[in-house]
């Protein structure tokens, strides 16, 4: 959870708007695929300039900076890349988180935009984004965001008696294979768009878990939701839309649970009664604002307003291990009234 201190001075409003520098250096090592160039090598500058084909002075100071980040170890004069960034950001890595770097890049160039954005209420639009290939890409981007929280998600939540599973606008379904490994039991089905379970295929025989993942193609907010389930997962979906859209999907969730299912939703909610705080959640939904024309962040407190308006008025809140899961580690839990 973000605690930042509030900007009480012009020294505090000058780091923070300086911050961007940090930022620019590790894009600009991206761009110019600095790190899996100097692979398990040392470098010396002149000839990592050479490999490159970039200034000498220019390579000097920003390795100079990137050692001041952690991402380069200094040998004398010489520099190689640390454990981490041979793991996630070297190509040759089966690790390397290359969609999601890419996806990093792209908003560089997208932020910027933030003064039109707010100004007209539009969002960002792209002709790329609506393409099979971009969607592919920000399918394995958001796969590489969430390979590890999935994991300590899905060691942390019961579900020994769920025997269906639906992760709803799950993409690439890295939280449905999570699930599965962790629950021999399960059958599981992500709905999701086309372009987006295409990547889901593929990690399911990756994993080896064809014959216990479905998939079915469409687009839940038009969509039915085909067949009963006795859990349905909705992350990092919420933020996407508005409480009205939001409504909508809970009560089709309603109508798509078995008698004793449940609901389990993941997002960055906000805290204090004036929505201040997590920083991350409202730094958030600037990113909503920029590439949705409905999305926000939002509270527990709406979150359960809209949940009982959709007759899902049992609801708690499951707190995960600290450091774990994603966002603030809290997944909210909805049920039917035991009547229903």
């Amino acid at each position: 959870m973000s605690t930042n201190p509030p900007i009480d001075s012009f020294a505090k409003f000058r780091e923070m708007v300086y911050g961007f520098r940090a930022s620019r250096i590790i894009l600009t090592a991206l761009e110019l695929d600095i790190f899996s160039v100097m692979g398990s090598r040392e470098w010396a500058i002149p000839s990592l300039a050479k490999r490159l084909k970039v200034s000498s002075r220019g390579l000097a100071i920003l390795c100079r900076n990137l050692a001041s980040l952690g991402l380069l170890v200094p040998a004398l004069g010489r520099y190689r890349t640390t454990s981490m960034v041979k793991h996630y950001l070297q190509k040759e890595s089966v690790d390397y988180r290359g969609d999601y770097l890419a996806l990093m890049e792209r908003q560089w160039k997208e932020w910027s935009r933030l003064t039109e954005v707010v100004r007209t209420g539009v969002p960002v639009e792209s002709d790329e984004s609506e393409t099979r290939e971009y969607r592919r890409s920000f399918t394995w981007a958001m796969h590489h965001r969430s390979q590890e929280p999935a994991e300590q998600v899905a060691k942390q939540i019961a579900i020994k008696s769920a025997r269906s599973f639906l992760d709803l606008g799950g993409g690439p379904g890295t939280y449905a294979l999570a699930f599965l490994q962790n629950n021999p039991h399960l059958q599981a089905t992500v709905m999701d768009r086309p372009a987006a379970l295409a990547v889901a295929k593929i990690l399911a025989k990756q994993f080896s878990m064809e014959s216990r993942l479905s998939f079915h193609p469409g687009n839940f907010m038009e969509d039915p939701i085909q067949g009963k389930y006795d859990l349905v997962w909705y992350s990092n979906v919420l933020h996407i839309y508005s409480p009205a859209e939001n409504l909508k999907v809970f009560r089709k969730i309603k109508r798509a649970l078995n008698p004793g299912g449940r609901l389990l939703i993941q997002d960055t909610f906000l805290e204090n009664p004036q929505g201040l705080r997590p920083l991350e959640a409202n730094l958030f939904a600037v990113t909503m604002l920029l590439y949705t024309d409905t999305g926000n962040t939002y509270s527990l407190q709406d979150v359960r307003t809209w949940l009982h308006k959709a007759g899902l008025n049992r609801t708690r809140v499951i707190n995960l291990k600290k450091g774990t899961g994603d966002w603030e580690g809290r997944i909210l839990e909805a049920r039917p009234p035991v009547s229903s």
